[in-house]
């Protein structure tokens, strides 16, 4: 089982990064993918930039407990989660999550868990940048409600 992750400034091509996950493999029978791109909406209509900051090291273990958590509820054969900090424009995009298993649904629910998982506890804090100021996105309850369904 693989599991890659990485918190980088640089953009992500979401081709090269699937073809990386399936090299050399033929007990991949369906990969599912997410990519999150940053809105020029947000708790203020006018966004104009996102900055993200994270704190190296422990967002990536976060990530890493992530990924395995979801490789152990589910028969997977990769978790690949890439996000992005830095300085980002409306349409830019910020985090690939990609899931391998043999079978779809397993997949489609490994990716779904990853994401609300990640909205709820890898550290990244946010700040909007808006014609009428700056500000830190706050967490949401819909995203604690979301990672609420999957709590054993």
């Amino acid at each position: 089982m693989t599991v890659d992750i990485r918190v980088q400034e640089a953009a992500f091509d979401i081709g090269a990064e699937q073809q990386w996950l399936t090299r050399r493999r033929s007990d991949i029978g369906a990969i599912v993918s997410f990519t999150g791109l940053v809105r020029d909406f947000n708790e203020r209509p006018d966004v104009q930039s996102l900055t993200l900051e994270h704190f190296p090291g422990m967002t990536e273990r976060a990530l890493e407990a992530i990924a395995r958590e979801a490789l152990s509820r589910w028969d997977l054969q990769a978790v690949s989660v890439t996000h992005r900090v830095g300085r980002l424009r409306p349409g830019d995009p910020i985090v690939l999550v990609l899931v391998a298993s043999a079978h779809r649904r397993a997949a489609f629910e490994a990716c779904d868990f990853v994401m609300d998982y990640l909205k709820t506890r890898a550290p990244f804090w946010k700040k909007e940048h808006t014609a009428s100021g700056d500000y830190w996105v706050s967490e949401r309850q819909s995203d604690r409600d979301d990672a609420g369904r999957w709590e054993q």
